[in-house]
């Protein structure tokens, strides 16, 4: 009992020595419209009232209510406010970290403005501080703290797989000096992975060796830190984020390139370039920017050739949330398909209404999840059959593997790829 005593006081720490206005603002705002349960995946593909985001914000709202104001604390009877006790924290768990993949979708929709999104952040960093985070998320981030990686891939199987890579790669440019670079200095970009490209998907990896020999860039990958991912953004742990965070800094220092680039990766992306300086508590002195604006950057200054007749089939194109609705990166990814496939159909939704895979905000590291995860991904389904498409077009990883699993369930019978492939596919080499 005392040991849960004084997680719990950590845990009302959060909400009881806020550093700004920000939280307080948000938990006292929502007005309870109900505008945000038709945005919401969960609510939508279940209609229980449990899972409407405001609810999500009541929990929180309500725990602050009890435990950090004065009418809560000597008169909680009036408030009506919740004890965090076992109960509470099993519900918090349930709904924040089961029933929600930080889409943002419902703060777009909130009629105030509320940022559910960040409410439902602070409820995890509550539970991270009770070590309440589901297990199967956590190891992930332990593996990446641990190893460098959230694979625990050791670093000479990382480079072995490099190696028949660039020997690929050799063959496909008929070249005998195309290569991938590893632990270079000075180069102009360091390229980071998504550990699942080497252990799972190569062929992304062959796809973006393939621009860079195209576009004559100056290039490297690292073996010390390649990972693009950050999974202590979804468990809310700012320690274990920064130590994520901190290495590929280093690292850029350390290669001393001119700029990062950010794989095919929506929570990464975030974690990095919008989470990360944050985090650190530093302005970088490089840039940084995704693999996506890069590719567009490519084609519209002509550094690689194209020839869009080479993806002649029906390509749809699926929005990761985390690079678009909570990023800013829309276009770029539709002047990337509209210059490399013949036949491009948006989803509907799309853009920064659209609907998220299911797999985002750590729900494909929860097992526990799984059953849920693929109801609301029928949603997901039905926008793919519905426009016709043979292969679906996403710029995450993440996104990559939830489709695949979408692809499998509601057989739909499309094949998924990231942008690189698909520019890799429409390049003419000089």
């Amino acid at each position: 009992m005392d040991n849960f005593k004084n997680k719990k006081d950590k845990a009302i720490r959060i909400l009881s020595e806020p550093k700004d206005s920000k939280l307080i603002t948000h938990l006292n705002s929502c007005v309870h419209c109900g505008l945000c349960a038709e945005s919401c995946m969960y609510y939508l593909a279940t209609n229980d009232e449990k899972y409407i985001p405001a609810k999500k914000v009541d929990i929180i709202s309500s725990i602050y209510q009890r435990y950090c104001t004065f009418t809560g604390k000597y008169f909680p009877v009036l408030t009506g406010s919740k004890e965090l006790d076992e109960e509470t924290k099993d519900e918090m768990i349930d709904l924040l970290f089961g029933a929600c993949t930080l889409c943002g979708r419902c703060t777009k929709h909130c009629s105030i403005g509320v940022d559910i999104s960040y409410v439902v952040r602070t409820g995890r960093q509550m539970l991270s501080e009770m070590d309440m985070v589901p297990a199967t998320l956590q190891s992930t981030v332990n593996a990446a703290v641990q190893t460098g990686n959230n694979m625990s891939i050791p670093t000479e199987e990382f480079t072995d797989t490099l190696a028949w890579l660039e020997d690929e790669l050799k063959n496909e440019v008929n070249d005998p000096m195309a290569a991938i670079p590893l632990n270079v200095t000075n180069t102009n970009i360091l390229y980071t992975l998504n550990p699942r490209e080497p252990k799972f998907f190569p062929l992304s990896i062959s796809a973006m060796a393939k621009v860079f020999y195209a576009a004559k860039e100056s290039w490297t990958l690292s073996t010390i830190m390649y990972d693009v991912t950050n999974y202590a953004y979804f468990t809310s742990n700012n320690e274990e984020a920064i130590i994520i965070a901190q290495r590929l800094y280093d690292e850029m220092l350390n290669l001393n390139s001119n700029r990062c680039i950010l794989a095919e990766c929506g929570h990464g992306s975030r974690a990095f370039r919008w989470e990360a300086p944050n985090y650190l508590r530093k302005k970088f002195p490089f840039e940084v920017i995704t693999a996506v604006e890069l590719l567009a950057e490519y084609i519209s200054s002509g550094r690689i050739k194209l020839d869009k007749e080479l993806n002649k089939e029906v390509m749809t194109l699926h929005d990761p949330c985390n690079l678009v609705r909570e990023g800013g990166v829309i276009e770029q990814q539709r002047y990337i398909m509209k210059n490399t496939v013949c036949n491009f159909v948006e989803m509907t939704p799309h853009g920064t209404e659209n609907f998220c895979c299911g797999g985002g905000g750590g729900q494909l590291a929860m097992s526990e999840y799984n059953e849920r995860r693929m109801k609301i991904a029928e949603i997901k389904a039905e926008q793919i059959r519905r426009t016709g498409a043979k292969v679906v077009v996403t710029p995450c990883h993440n996104c990559v593997d939830q489709l695949m699993q979408i692809d499998n369930k509601f057989k739909l019978g499309v094949k998924i790829k990231t942008l690189a492939e698909i520019v890799a596919d429409a390049i003419i080499l000089e």
